[in-house]
């Protein structure tokens, strides 16, 4: 599957742990359900929890991990639990901010639901509508100033329409062929009233169920705008979710084509919620990679010292989106590091640790790109501008494992619709194929 055909497969996150589990399947992965004895069989293994999954690949000897971290939300918006707002005779839908969107890259684009919803028998299904929604921005003659300085209240203005209806005492009247159109020669067209349309209703009618048989969702919005090359060469690629599937899909690529060697367990960690701080049972300050790497080690019989070994010889590799330096705002970036869209995946490096990476995990980086023929760039933020972050620091904390953070360069990062080359996409892949060899 190409990274194009895997963005329209992972409109959501639970689509993407999905979509990640499936391939595996494929290549002969076994699903670990948490709820059962851990199978310690030679071979690959993965565990879903929600929108989160965990891959890893055992050997006959388990002497170290080699952990690739990423994430599988993009921020955006979330249906509200009961969305149904009717204003003016506009259907709309009551969603909430997630994350930190730019949130005007999302006026005037159409726009689906994706996500799970959860049946009265406590089934879940993945539903992903077609272009439903829309938030119209308001014309400029109604406000000379919004070129110069656009302000958007997230409850205000960017509730989305989905719907219109017009109510009338009395219906239309529209002549009879051949009449002139007199009251006694003509028909009475009534009005279609849309504007009570229910949009869970919709959502049971793609699910084929009653309405009353939905108990909850977790549901956001997509671009329904297919993933397009763009550019004189077609160098550029323009999509939804780039942060982070354009890790996602490299580090799933990489444990498929990596041989390990013996002694190291490849782990894929594709944690859900970074855009809202990973303090969640699916996100990287959760229990779920922790609680993988502690059974693996029981599975294969280590004592507890013998377990704290193996994660002091580990290594973890956080892949996240980073930023390419902008031609328009050249002053937002360092004065001497200027990471090029195209030139390679890099290594990002913050003093107050908003990214983990350090001397040794330079060096580490640098051995890996040499060793997959790649070239590689550093990011950091110049001082003046706020650093982002990412699941590096938290899943360091957490384990106590080295990591170092990485990631493609992005144009338009939380965009509704970003956009990266894909040579950086293969470019990480193989990076990451020579790190889970070990």
């Amino acid at each position: 599957m190409s990274f194009v055909e895997f963005l329209g497969a992972s409109p959501s996150a639970y689509h993407a742990c999905a979509e990640v589990a499936r391939q595996l399947r494929e290549v002969g992965y076994q699903e670990q359900l948490e709820t059962e004895p851990w199978d310690s069989t030679p071979g690959g293994h993965f565990v879903c929890r929600d929108g989160a999954i965990v891959a890893y690949h055992l050997g006959e000897v388990g002497s170290r991990f080699a952990i690739l971290g990423a994430h599988t939300d993009s921020p955006g918006f979330k249906l509200k639990p009961r969305p149904q707002h009717s204003s003016y005779r506009w259907s709309q839908a009551g969603m909430e901010v997630y994350g930190g969107p730019l949130l005007n890259s999302w006026l005037d684009r159409e726009f689906g639901l994706a996500g799970r919803v959860v049946l009265s028998t406590g089934e879940q299904r993945l539903v992903a509508t077609d272009p439903w929604l829309r938030i119209p921005q308001l014309a400029p003659h109604l406000d000379r100033s919004v070129n110069d300085g656009l302000i958007l209240n997230p409850q205000r203005h960017l509730m989305p329409v989905y719907a219109v209806g017009v109510r009338s005492l009395k219906s239309w009247k529209t002549p009879r062929a051949g009449t002139s159109g007199t009251s006694g020669n003509s028909d009475f067209r009534p009005v279609v009233d849309t504007a009570g349309v229910d949009i869970i209703q919709a959502l049971a009618e793609v699910l084929g169920c009653a309405a009353d048989e939905i108990m909850g969702h977790d549901l956001f919005a997509y671009i329904t705008q297919p993933p397009e090359y763009f550019g004189v060469d077609k160098q550029f690629l323009a999509a939804g979710r780039l942060d982070n599937l354009s890790s996602v899909y490299p580090g799933l690529q990489a444990l498929i084509a990596a041989e390990p060697s013996i002694g190291t367990i490849p782990v894929l960690a594709c944690f859900d919620h970074e855009e809202v701080g990973s303090e969640t049972r699916t996100g990287a300050g959760g229990t779920l990679l922790d609680d993988v790497l502690t059974r693996i080690c029981l599975g294969l019989s280590l004592t507890a010292d013998e377990a704290y070994q193996v994660r002091a010889r580990s290594q973890m590799v956080s892949a996240d989106a980073g930023h390419s330096i902008h031609p328009n705002y050249p002053e937002k970036h360092d004065l001497d590091e200027h990471p090029l869209m195209g030139a390679g995946p890099m290594i990002k490096i913050n003093a107050q640790q908003r990214y983990t990476s350090d001397g040794p995990g330079r060096q580490l980086w640098a051995a890996i790109c040499a060793e997959a023929g790649v070239p590689h760039q550093v990011f950091v933020s110049n001082n003046a501008v706020p650093c982002g972050s990412t699941i590096g620091p938290i899943a360091s904390t957490r384990l106590g494992i080295p990591t170092v953070d990485v990631g493609i360069p992005l144009l338009s990062m939380h965009s509704a619709r970003e956009m990266c080359a894909p040579i950086d996409v293969e470019y990480l892949t193989q990076a990451l194929t020579v790190f889970f060899i070990g």
